[in-house]
């Protein structure tokens, strides 16, 4: 995928560092229960690529001018909650590559994508209730949130100041 200034696409091995590079930053991982370290990060860089080949959507690499930023993209989730399964809209840029209307221009195409060639009727995105940033790009795509359907995350250890979530919708 392609919008005015990003190249939403497979990962490349040359993604590999700079993405081990993103994870270890306490600013990139700031709503996250830790950091990565580069063994966790490696392991997560295969399962996306993989599952991305494989299904032909997932969460793609985003590059600018060649240069890996981040990725954006959908995942299916699973976990027990009353939303799920669901499938959610997420994106993480590296620091450098923030406040330069990255992730909404690259959302926008991946919305989209899940509409018109997936023919979802519906696409969730989730965050720790602190992450200002990401619900503003929320906001920004048309998604709309329910206080009422705030919950903690189970994959976020209880005691974590991140466990709770906000939940954001947007229909087809």
């Amino acid at each position: 995928m392609k919008t005015d200034r990003l190249e939403l696409r497979e990962w490349r091995e040359s993604d590999r560092d700079a993405w081990a590079v993103m994870n270890a930053d306490p600013a990139v991982r700031e709503f996250f229960p830790s950091v990565l370290t580069r063994e966790e990060s490696d392991l997560a860089f295969d399962r996306i690529a993989t599952g991305l080949a494989e299904n032909g959507w997932g969460l793609w690499a985003v590059a600018l001018d060649g240069e890996f930023l981040g990725f954006t993209g959908l995942a299916l989730q699973t976990f027990e909650a009353s939303f799920t399964p669901a499938t959610e809209i997420g994106w993480r840029f590296a620091a450098h590559a923030w406040g330069h209307g990255y992730a909404t221009e690259a959302a926008r195409a991946v919305l989209d994508f899940a509409f018109s060639e997936l023919g979802l009727p519906e696409i969730v995105s989730m965050t720790a209730v602190q992450n200002t940033p990401s619900r503003r790009v929320m906001e920004r795509i048309g998604m709309t949130r329910d206080p009422s359907e705030d919950f903690d995350h189970p994959a976020v250890p209880v005691g974590s100041p991140v466990r709770r979530h906000v939940l954001y919708r947007i229909a087809r």
